[in-house]
């Protein structure tokens, strides 16, 4: 019997060319390049060429620099006009409050004088301080509690200490936060409350817009005092069991918020801003 052969894989191609061919092709044609004095490198075409490119980079880079620092001494003039003009308005502001309420007292003066001198006219004052106190008008004293919300400081981190505008930690505190305290303060039998010096009445919005705290619309900055007045005892006890008191003592114990609930002997609160009120009413089909 004939043993039957057994058939081998044939050697692929490449690997005979790299058997046979130990030197690739092209070396053998650049050396015969060069041998007729077609060389294809040239040195000093290309160093040429490389200065070339540097001179370039070097006056954009230059170009560049002065456009920078000719645009730094603008940019400070105008960051500095700018601060001039919010310290103005920020006066101005000031300045119409206190002609405001200098005015509203002038004018509650010559009311009473006005509307005292008669029963109807006494009446008349009742009904109109009623509706006052309701609308939270009035400046009110007494005792209470107050409250404290202050967000945690923000964590060293040396790779910010070369960034002088380095980005400012997110505030921990949130709006909604705040809210749930006041409510809290209201169940529990606050009479008046104000938050960060700003009067709580109806109307008023506690808010955050960006970063910044709004209460009535007014800039309130961290740690955010809430002041409450009325029976201390009632409103511990109502406040120490409220969702609120369980939810900041939780932001306390995990971000570091500061969250203190202090009894206060005198407490005092500016009265709320008075605003037009607008009703409505159902008119009969005609």
């Amino acid at each position: 019997m004939k043993r039957e052969e057994v058939r081998r894989n044939p050697a692929p191609a490449l690997l005979r060319a790299l058997q046979n061919e130990g030197l690739d092709p092209g070396y053998a044609a650049a050396a015969e390049d060069r041998s007729r004095g077609h060389s294809l490198h040239k040195p000093l075409h290309a160093t040429a060429w490389c200065v070339a490119g540097g001179i370039v980079l070097g006056l954009l880079f230059g170009v560049a620099y002065a456009q920078a620092s000719d645009r730094a001494p603008g940019t400070d003039q105008v960051r500095s006009e700018i601060l001039t003009k919010v310290d103005a308005a920020k006066s101005r502001g000031d300045d119409l409050a206190r002609t405001r309420d200098e005015l509203a007292a002038q004018t509650e003066t010559l009311r009473a004088a006005a509307l005292a001198g008669d029963a109807h006219g006494a009446d008349v004052l009742g009904r109109l301080g009623a509706m006052e106190q309701a609308a939270a008008l009035d400046p009110v004293h007494g005792p209470g509690l107050q409250v404290t919300l202050t967000d945690p400081s923000a964590r060293p981190d040396l790779s910010d200490q070369s960034r002088p505008n380095a980005r400012a930690a997110k505030p921990v505190v949130l709006d909604r936060d705040i809210q749930s305290v006041v409510n809290a303060l209201w169940a529990g039998g606050a009479e008046a409350v104000a938050v960060g010096g700003v009067r709580v009445g109806p109307a008023v919005t506690v808010r955050q817009a960006g970063g910044a705290m709004l209460v009535d619309n007014q800039p309130v900055p961290s740690p955010y005092v809430i002041s409450a007045i009325g029976s201390t005892a009632k409103m511990q006890t109502g406040f120490v069991v409220s969702e609120a008191y369980l939810r900041m003592s939780g932001v306390a114990q995990l971000y570091g918020a500061g969250f203190t609930v202090t009894e206060q002997d005198d407490l005092s609160v500016p009265g709320a801003s008075a605003r037009e009120i607008r009703t409505a009413r159902e008119v009969s089909g005609q």
